[in-house]
């Protein structure tokens, strides 16, 4: 067997080696799934389509957790720059292209609309850059929520400062979030020892130093601004337990969904991107069949 087909090795070793095979079931319209009336969604399932008409149509509380990745706003009022030395182009999709004023109304339109699906004190993972991580955490004071932690993520191999008129930046922050006011929130997930463990034995850090996404998580599709599977997994470890549904209404290539298909955690995603879809499905499958037909390659 070559090795490009073995399964990805992760924070720890997945949960479900040895279990029969079960195909990944492919993205479903949601707009198709709204005129058909259903109120729930489907678990270990991705949806194609618009964040918030998506998540409107399900009901309160239905969800353990949110980790979710949405756009920056990067590619605000510029094209994307490229370097001569790198294929690397910054992001300069439509995506991720809002004015201030709008990129304000959306984020608070999809961060209400996941506090309600969400269960109270359920925990909300938002990654961000200091192009948007402070308007996000501005709209979440707003609604009164508990900022619990921030988590510093270091890339060791992040790509160079091309412009060459300040410092690289190497660092994205996740904004970790209680689903509650500040007064009320309590008895949030955090697997603590189990962090512990990982982290040789000591209390574990906010600063977590992980390499980019390597190639090998690409080889399905490329998405600008895709998560490493190791970070993914060290979220899902440390903010949820096993048969927990997690959500992410940006689901992209699907790292977040992968993370938990692999740790035994129930999933649900949104794209509205059809080739995002297609390369997550492909993905998460592929990987699926990887790792519990040929469990002995790692």
């Amino acid at each position: 067997m070559a090795q490009s087909a073995a399964y990805q090795k992760g924070e720890v070793a997945p949960y479900d080696l040895g279990r029969t095979y079960e195909p990944v079931a492919k993205p479903l319209d949601a707009a198709r799934e709204n005129e058909a009336q259903r109120v729930y969604p489907m678990y270990n399932q991705l949806y194609l389509g618009d964040v918030v008409s998506t998540l409107q149509m399900w009901p309160d509380g239905l969800f353990d957790a949110c980790m979710t990745d949405p756009p920056y706003n990067i590619a605000r009022d510029r094209k994307g720059l490229s370097w001569a030395f790198s294929s690397h182009v910054t992001i300069d999709s439509d995506w991720d292209r809002f004015s201030n004023t709008d990129y304000e109304a959306f984020t608070t339109a999809w961060l209400q609309e996941i506090c309600r699906i969400t269960k109270k004190n359920g925990n909300i993972f938002i990654f961000g850059s200091y192009h948007n991580i402070y308007t996000i955490g501005a709209i979440a004071a707003r609604l009164d929520l508990r900022v619990v932690n921030s988590i510093v993520w270091a890339k060791p191999n992040a790509q160079p400062n091309i412009t060459c008129r300040m410092f690289t930046e190497s660092t994205e922050q996740i904004l970790w979030l209680c689903n509650n006011t500040n007064k009320d929130a309590k008895h949030w997930t955090f697997n603590y020892h189990h962090m512990k463990e990982l982290n040789g034995g000591k209390q574990m850090r906010n600063f977590w130093e992980i390499p980019v996404t390597p190639m090998r998580e690409r080889v399905h599709g490329k998405h600008p601004s895709q998560k490493p599977l190791r970070l993914m997994e060290r979220l899902v470890l440390a903010g949820t337990n096993p048969n927990d549904v997690v959500v992410d209404c940006f689901a992209g290539s699907g790292s977040t969904l992968l993370a938990c298909d692999r740790l035994d955690r129930r999933w649900v995603g949104v794209e509205r991107d059809e080739g995002y879809c297609e390369i997550a499905h492909r993905r998460l499958d592929d990987e699926r069949k990887q790792r519990r037909l040929f469990p002995a390659m790692l």
